[in-house]
């Protein structure tokens, strides 16, 4: 536990002395949604997610439960407040702080709480009564995190589908849809205070399976095409995720937020679907993330913006089979139910060495973190070859 202790003020520094706290460590995270009565326990979570390497994580609630399991992992988790609390969070600032305390403070800093994505995909949403409520919702819950001291640790945002943009092809022709616009700006001059990203939701499978006569599947999946040409930007797009990206810049600098971060919060590709879902079978799921995990490895931006490194958190960990909709939105997960994977892209289920792994995960909950336990053993190894 001392060891611990000592990491946690210097966390806390780094975070504080970089101006605005960031959620998002490195490029690559998951979605790990819950709707479904057959998916592994968080305990097992934690395994195959820290056997994946895959440390950002995602929920779409503050289920404690998850947030236990999380404790002491090394995981990094943005929590969610469910669009049904926005009403109550908006009307009354002592509900969002017991909110964040209940759900945000009570677990830090042993669970790494980095961000609360409040609500998802409001804006342009089927509930106009929610569109209202949305800036007084984050507001008080960012006032709630400040009173406690933690807005320097956990970052405020929330996910936006396509559906508040008018149009986004080409790229630099993007804008928010005049009914959005209206409570689009404010929230986003609010998050430019605060330094928040605009997050997306980018679904390129979306994209193609609505119009699969006109769109080049090999453009939507990363594989090698004649792409697009932006004739205003004078730039070349070979994939539609890093055009979908750029076309959010677009909207943000038409709205005049030139210097705002676009963070890719969920993107995937389903594995199977109804009939009329062009492009959903097992196939082109698997090129679609084994592709998107390359080129998130790259570390580069999009054309447009290419010093902006590409982030994007997959949707999902799990196929959820409670999920109603079309057949595709029970299948977006790398991983089946049972722990296996969905397809081979580099990761290994739970099936594989999961009583092993189990074991490490008891070593870094009594009180060393991943990190911490690898720089253990690498210690280790440096005696071991110096005694020798």
């Amino acid at each position: 536990m001392t060891i611990f202790r000592f990491f946690c003020p210097f966390f806390i520094l780094f975070f504080t002395q970089t101006g605005y706290v960031q959620a998002f460590t490195g490029t690559y995270g998951i979605n790990y949604g819950r709707i479904a009565n057959n998916i592994p326990s968080p305990d097992d979570v934690v395994t195959l997610l820290r056997a994946a390497k895959i440390r950002n994580v995602r929920i779409y609630d503050a289920d404690h439960s998850v947030l236990q399991a999380f404790s002491g992992t090394g995981l990094e988790i943005v929590v969610g407040l469910p669009n049904g609390q926005l009403q109550n969070m908006s009307s009354s600032a002592d509900h969002a702080l017991s909110w964040v305390k209940e759900n945000v403070q009570t677990f830090l800093p042993n669970t790494r709480i980095r961000g609360i994505a409040v609500g998802n995909e409001v804006l342009g949403g089927e509930d106009f009564s929610l569109w209202g409520v949305l800036l007084g919702a984050v507001k008080n819950i960012y006032n709630a995190t400040k009173k406690l001291n933690l807005d320097k640790l956990v970052q405020i945002s929330t996910a936006n589908s396509f559906a508040v943009f008018a149009t986004s092809y080409p790229p630099s022709s993007c804008k928010f849809n005049d009914n959005v616009s209206q409570y689009m700006k404010p929230l986003l001059e609010f998050f430019q205070q605060i330094g928040s990203p605009f997050c997306l939701n980018a679904y390129p499978f979306l994209a193609y399976a609505s119009d699969p006569e006109h769109i080049d599947i090999n453009y939507a999946l990363f594989e090698p095409t004649e792409g697009i040409y932006d004739p205003t930007y004078r730039l070349h797009y070979d994939n539609m995720l890093d055009a979908q990206i750029d076309a959010a810049y677009a909207a943000l600098e038409n709205a005049g937020f030139h210097k705002m971060e676009v963070i890719v919060t969920e993107t995937g590709w389903a594995s199977n679907g109804d009939q009329s879902e062009a492009g959903a079978n097992v196939t082109n799921a698997r090129t679609y993330n084994y592709n998107l995990r390359k080129r998130l490895a790259k570390r580069k931006g999009t054309p447009h913006r290419p010093k902006n490194i590409v982030k994007a958190y997959i949707f999902a960990l799990f196929n959820e089979n409670e999920k109603g909709g079309h057949l595709s939105e029970r299948n977006y997960g790398l991983f089946k139910a049972d722990g296996s994977i969905s397809y081979n892209i580099g990761y290994h289920g739970l099936s594989a060495g999961h009583s092993s792994l189990l074991s490490l995960k008891s070593i870094c909950n009594e009180g060393l973190s991943w990190s911490y336990t690898m720089v253990f053993c690498l210690s280790s190894l440096i005696l071991l070859i110096c005694w020798s």
